[in-house]
């Protein structure tokens, strides 16, 4: 299992919400590529990032201090928010991105989510943020009635890359992750799976670990607030 350092962007800083919502939000640093840097220096192979103004507007915003994080580093980097075309996806490779994540596509359309996921196969990995069960889209404004198992078994067959599944409940909230709900997802999809929301521990990390089968997780405001130390995490989740 690899753990995933997360950077969500917001007017260019890097931020943390509490379960998605902005005008509960904490600024963590006007740089995100110096804690991009700081990220690989501890250890990082890959990092996770979010362009949360872009998930709201439908369209890629935090462009520039996506860039910046790019080529600052010689990892991996993943990218959700804002995208919902196959011209993003391919603004965000522009951009020196590796793997790009469709959250809203994947529900609100579902013809041109597949096309991608097929058509940039080991690049695409889908989103799926849930409220007690069901799938919210759109900057988590909208909850649908799609249960995000339904989503998972859905793509299973356009084999994207990974799911992230984030409880929004649990969200920035420092609380621990839904590890029973993030279990079951994993023995019912092939799909690797990638657990996001909670971690405010090593202990969850390692808690996780056990997780057979489980993919990574990412953790971001629990680095931030001084409550894991990046390093450390990376260590024993090896040696494990």
């Amino acid at each position: 299992m690899i753990v995933i350092p997360a950077i969500d962007l917001h007017e260019g800083q890097v931020v943390r919400l509490r379960k998605g919502v902005f005008e509960d939000v904490t600024f963590y640093g006007k740089d995100p590529s110096y804690i991009a840097k700081s990220f690989v220096d501890a250890g990082a192979e890959r990092i996770h990032v979010v362009d949360l103004d872009g998930s709201l507007r439908g369209k890629g915003v935090n462009t520039a201090a996506i860039g910046s994080i790019c080529s600052s580093v010689n990892v991996e980097v993943e990218l959700g928010g804002g995208i919902r075309s196959e011209e993003d996806v391919l603004r965000a490779f522009d951009t020196g991105v590796t793997h790009v994540i469709l959250g809203t596509m994947v529900v609100k359309q579902p013809v041109e989510a597949r096309k991608i996921i097929e058509g940039f196969p080991g690049r695409v990995g889908i989103g799926i943020d849930a409220q007690d069960g069901m799938v919210a889209v759109h900057g988590w404004k909208e909850i649908t009635d799609v249960t995000a198992v339904s989503v998972a078994k859905e793509y299973e067959d356009c084999n994207p890359a990974f799911i992230v599944y984030t409880d929004i409940n649990r969200d920035g909230m420092l609380t621990g992750p839904n590890i029973e709900v993030t279990e079951a997802l994993v023995d019912m999809v092939h799909t690797p799976v990638v657990a996001s929301g909670g971690v405010g521990s090593l202990e969850d990390i390692l808690a996780l670990l056990k997780v057979d089968g489980l993919m990574g997780v990412i953790t971001g405001k629990a680095i931030y607030e001084g409550r894991i130390n990046l390093k450390e995490a990376f260590d024993k989740t090896k040696i494990l």
